[in-house]
């Protein structure tokens, strides 16, 4: 009795988890949609980019910003070098005349103390919150300030598309289909109240609501917006501010990235009980449903896959113990293959499961041992391993992204050497923030 009780409440939980919170959710936002109020407003922003040895990608990325179609006289461009050894704020300092700000610290601390110290100090209403590698379309940031024309809205997360090769690997697949089902699991909880986090590569907040968080922070692009969701306001998702990056080509590149995220999110569960109370987190269903059963998914795995064979007499729990062996043989298919390029799409699916489950026990590890540092350190395949979903890491420079003439992903080919920032005139004045 009890094993059979073990294997559906897994069962159930992993279902729930992966296809019945989403459908809940989408069944909530028919209902009891609560679309934020939108509006072109313009106010000043300041998009803060921190790097650390990012020569490779940092000019490709200062003349992306300076071309975004927003009024110069209400942005700031503010590049933070954290304890960069190489090159980076050299050639970040070249654009100090055409209107960025470079600060550069001697002694890397990490992102979120240059986030505590950096935020407060903004000049613009509005701070974006950027990394060196992503790519934004020209038109981001207008879409991405005008749901604050709400002033319930306290945090706003833009979109980040993944490109990928003609001939994608299975990682490059796996990874491309989580993070869609990732994405619309986030507009809908955006359309019922608030996002649990935000996209690390491009997301927004007011400037007065910032707090200061601890400098060990692993995921800021969670732990920031939930403590602006904790004040009553709304943290959404904005899908038309974009922004483009590629997906990870190999396994190793993700597992290095999806480890720290995870680690992160152990730590934030950890650090932070009251998300684990109903009375004190009016984001507790989300909370839990999106972020808290996803730790839990190592051992529901196991749990049913050790019930199943421990009733295998029975033709029911054989058949379903046939089922998760087959499961678990197309994953591993798809990992001996390693990165020989385009596999069967059945077996991505189940590779991209088994990866994010494997990642969550190192990351649970790494946890518990203390050796995740809120530093990036470079992956394999010129990457870095970041929190969040939009990593650091340096792609090489794609200065200008127009507004997309094709399908997701599709990125305009750009000049990689231009420089001149698009100072478009604008056909209606500047709005304040209400």
């Amino acid at each position: 009795m009890w094993t059979r009780l073990l294997f559906w409440t897994c069962a159930l939980v992993l279902a729930y988890e992966h296809v019945g919170y989403p459908l809940l959710l989408r069944a909530w936002a028919a209902l009891r949609p609560r679309p934020p109020r939108r509006a072109p407003i313009l106010p000043s922003v300041t998009v803060l980019v921190v790097a650390h040895d990012e020569a490779a990608a940092i000019e490709g990325r200062i003349a992306n910003l300076l071309a975004l179609d927003y009024p110069r006289d209400r942005l700031e461009i503010l590049l933070a070098s954290d304890g960069s050894a190489d090159a980076t704020v050299g050639m970040a300092r070249r654009y100090e005349r055409r209107g960025a700000r470079v600060v550069a610290f001697g002694v890397r601390r990490g992102k979120p103390a240059v986030l505590n110290e950096l935020v407060p100090r903004a000049r613009g209403e509005i701070v974006v919150l950027a990394d060196a590698r992503q790519r934004f379309e020209a038109t981001a940031l207008r879409a991405l300030v005008a749901p604050f024309a709400d002033p319930r809205v306290g945090a706003a997360s833009g979109e980040l598309l993944l490109t990928q090769d003609p001939e994608a690997t299975t990682a490059e697949e796996g990874i491309g289909l989580y993070w869609r089902y990732e994405k619309w699991i986030r507009l809908n909880e955006s359309r019922v109240d608030s996002t649990v986090g935000a996209t690390g590569a491009i997301y927004a907040l007011r400037r007065d609501l910032f707090e200061a968080i601890p400098e060990d922070t692993l995921l800021d692009d969670v732990l920031i917006p939930l403590t602006i969701a904790r004040r009553g306001f709304r943290v959404v998702f904005e899908p038309g501010a974009r922004a483009y990056d590629r997906a990870a080509k190999t396994a190793r590149e993700e597992w290095t990235r999806k480890v720290r995220t995870l680690a992160g999110n152990f730590q934030l569960f950890a650090r932070q009980p009251w998300l684990l109370v109903p009375w004190r987190n009016r984001l507790f269903i989300q909370t839990v449903s999106h972020k808290g059963l996803r730790l839990l998914g190592p051992a529901l795995l196991g749990g049913a896959l050790a019930a199943s064979a421990l009733l295998a007499a029975d033709p029911l729990y054989r058949a379903l113990l046939a089922g998760q062996a087959a499961f678990y043989a197309a994953a591993l298919a798809a990992g001996m293959r390693g990165n020989a390029g385009r596999r069967p799409g059945f077996l991505s699916l189940p590779f991209v499961i088994c990866l994010l489950n494997g990642a969550t026990v190192a990351g649970f590890l790494r946890f518990l041992g203390g050796r995740q540092a809120p530093t990036w350190e470079r992956a394999s395949g010129g990457r870095r391993a970041a929190g969040g979903a939009g990593s650091r890491g340096g792609l090489q420079p794609e200065p200008v992204l127009a507004a997309p003439r094709g399908g997701e992903g599709e990125v305009p080919p750009q000049d990689p050497h231009h420089e001149k920032a698009s100072e478009a005139a604008v056909a209606h004045p500047a709005h304040r923030l209400q």
